[in-house]
Formats: C-alpha cells, structure tokens, sequence
C-alpha cells in the first residue's frame, strides 16, 4: 500500500510517501514543511514528493493526517486538504491524534501511557491511553491547566510523556516524572495510519473534522459577545 501522510499540527510540519503492508513499513521519503506557509506549501510538496518518486497521484492508495491537537490554522489547514484529494481520487482517509502518535511511538505494548502537549497559556492537551501492539485504546483526552495537572494523578497509571521541554519542566518542578521524548515526524505518523488504513479503521472525507479538543478564540469571543447581548 502506498500512501500519503501529513502533518500540520506544529510550528514545523511534514508530509511523508510511505510504502507498507501488513508486516513491513518504509518511508520513501520525508519532506520538512515551514509553519505560517502551509496553505502555500502543502498541495505543490506533495505533487513534488510523487514526481520525484516517478508516481503519479493515482497510484497513492490512501491519506493518512493528523486531526489535532494543535494549531488551529495549521490542523485545519492539513485536513482540508487531504480531504479534497480523497474525494477527488476516491481514496480512502485514515485520521492520527498526536496524542496517540506520542504512546504508540514511545510507548510500550501491554502498558498504559499519558500523552502530554503545551496548549499554551498555562495549559496542556491530556491523552491517557491503554497500548496494544500496534493500536492505542483511548480512556479519556482533555485539556487542563499545567498546574492542576501536576497536583492530581491522572486516570490511568503509566508513564508521562511529552515533546515540549517547558512542559517537562512544569512537572518535574511538581515532582512529577516526565519522559521528554523525539517529535513525531509525518513517517511515524504513516506507520500509524497504514495500520488503520489496513484495518478499515479509516473516516468518511465529507464529515471528519479537526480534533481542537478546545474551541478555537474566534468561537469563545463569540460566546462572550452572544452573552453580553
């Protein structure tokens, strides 16, 4: 199976051509993407990446993306657009949380993991997760303030894990045990979402949107002013 993975979640994204099946996994190849210019980069990357592969679009068999958390223009940017070709290429769509990607990628098998991303002001996004081989089970995600995150134990027991130095930071001035681990990059994210794809664990192109976990400000300033009325 050939497929197409992106990330758009971060300040730094990227888009990966990944080949697998079923027991082996290979990234073809992997190209960095600047935040701030998704929108200009992402469609000509990928037109790129396949040329340079001697692969058209038609031979892609399926997309694979990361639906949130992160930056809402970024996120919303990604899925958009993998969206459109699935729909125009009828292919079919396999959606990553990078809460997920985290447990899965840095995780162990048979064990329980949290996944823990800075949301920004004083907040964090939350993934508690039960690991299989291969798949996560999710027990709950939600955001929290930093510091009441590292006054109460979480739901579920197993090792805390995150990408972002000054999170690692806030919870280990808690005395909480923190894990600081690699970013996952769109060819982690591929491996992931073959699987899914694979599976049939894949979603419908016409109705999936961006996991935010939170409202975006637009849609808070909007409940305030409706409020104020």
């Amino acid at each position: 199976m050939l497929i197409v993975s992106v990330d758009t979640s971060g300040r730094q994204g990227s888009i990966a051509l990944c080949r697998g099946d079923g027991d082996s996994f290979e990234v073809l190849q992997l190209t960095s993407l600047e935040g701030g210019t998704y929108s200009a980069q992402l469609l000509p990357r990928i037109a790129e990446t396949l040329q340079q592969n001697s692969l058209n679009k038609a031979e892609v068999d399926g997309f694979v993306v990361v639906s949130g958390p992160g930056s809402f223009t970024g996120l919303r940017v990604g899925l958009s657009t993998v969206k459109g070709l699935c729909e125009v290429l009828r292919k079919p769509l396999a959606t990553v949380s990078m809460l997920e990607a985290l447990v899965l990628t840095h995780g162990q098998a048979g064990e329980s993991a949290i996944a823990v991303l800075d949301a920004g002001r004083g907040e964090i996004y939350v993934g508690e997760y039960r690991l299989g081989f291969g798949r996560a089970t999710l027990v709950r995600e939600y955001i929290a303030r930093l510091d009441e995150f590292a006054a109460q134990p979480p739901a579920v027991s197993g090792n805390l894990l995150t990408v972002d130095e000054k999170v690692a930071e806030g919870l280990h001035a808690a005395n909480r045990h923190v894990i600081l681990v690699a970013p996952v990059d769109a060819g982690e994210i591929g491996h992931i979402g073959i699987r899914k794809l694979l599976t049939g664990d894949t979603a419908d192109p016409a109705t999936i949107d961006v996991n935010y976990i939170r409202r975006s400000d637009a849609e808070l300033f909007s409940t305030v002013k409706k409020t104020q009325c």
